[in-house]
């Protein structure tokens, strides 16, 4: 099952808050960008973040779920209705998120 357009559209304005939130399509979902980090994503209509140490923490009793088959487990996060809890989630993960490797490398000089 894919994502819907009305999911991410409600996703995104709960996280409307926060700035530089962008997002990626990709095989008919979504990933989710934090100030150019990677918090997660939503997948089959869920948001699902990586569970750093802090999501963990926050979030309390947590629920490990497949993003799709073969990946690692992710965060399941239930409480999408409060803006302030999202925000906070973000908030809470940014300095644990592993900062995104552009795959777009420009040649230098000197390997030319």
């Amino acid at each position: 099952m894919a994502s819907s357009k009305e999911y991410l559209q409600f996703i995104l304005e709960q996280l409307s808050d926060l700035e530089e939130i962008n997002y990626r399509a990709m095989m008919k979902e979504y990933i989710i960008y934090y100030r150019g980090r990677i918090v997660g994503g939503i997948y089959d209509d869920r948001l699902l973040v990586k569970p750093t140490k802090s999501a963990v923490s926050y979030i309390g009793t947590v629920t490990y779920e497949l993003p799709y088959e073969g990946a690692k487990e992710m965060l399941l996060v239930e409480d999408v209705d409060s803006k302030e809890y999202l925000t906070g989630l973000f908030n809470a993960m940014y300095d644990e998120l592993p900062v995104h490797k552009s795959h777009n490398k420009k040649k230098s000089l000197n390997n030319q």
